[in-house]
């Protein structure tokens, strides 16, 4: 089953490519403040590259207006591929941090994990938006397939902040 508002957000290790190469984040990290989270099938994949992730850079400083603490966007990649995309997209210049849940661990506690053999999609992060808060889950809204994005564009999002 899927989280749902009112859950809390697991405990897990993310990843994140540092000065010093990969380093981990700790998703208790994401129990401090609000945040704006959303999760993608995969880095340089056409709807995260082309609709997700803009749709979260052209909202990143509205966002912040209404006092999000951090913008995170979490992918089913390795942390060099999410760092790459990070800087290709400019999500790393709008203040989103891209992490990488390298071994899918935080996607299925989650209940967000799904396979897609003819994309070559296995264990990867079905595409969503949720608004936390000290660790709980305010809003979250999970599209119906991983190529649309509507209810987890980051227009969509910010509605509800």
């Amino acid at each position: 089953m899927s989280i749902q508002t009112g859950q809390t957000f697991p405990q897990g290790s993310l990843l994140r490519v540092g000065e010093k190469g990969p380093e981990s984040v700790s998703t208790a990290e994401l129990a401090e403040g609000r945040v704006a989270l959303f999760g993608l099938p995969g880095a340089f994949t056409g709807t995260c590259t082309n609709a997700h992730m803009p749709s979260f850079v052209r909202t990143a400083p509205k966002f912040r207006e209404k006092g999000i603490d951090r913008i995170v966007c979490l992918t089913v990649n390795d942390p060099f591929v999410a760092k790459a995309w990070s800087d290709a997209t400019g999500a790393a210049e709008a203040g989103i941090e891209v992490l990488a849940d390298a071994d899918g661990s935080v996607t299925k506690a989650l209940g967000l994990d799904f396979d897609a053999p003819p994309a070559g999609f296995y264990g990867r992060c079905k595409r969503f938006a949720a608004l936390l808060r000290d660790g709980n889950v305010e809003a979250i809204d999970i599209e119906d397939a991983p190529g649309q994005c509507s209810v987890s564009a980051g227009e969509s999002l910010l509605e509800k902040v």
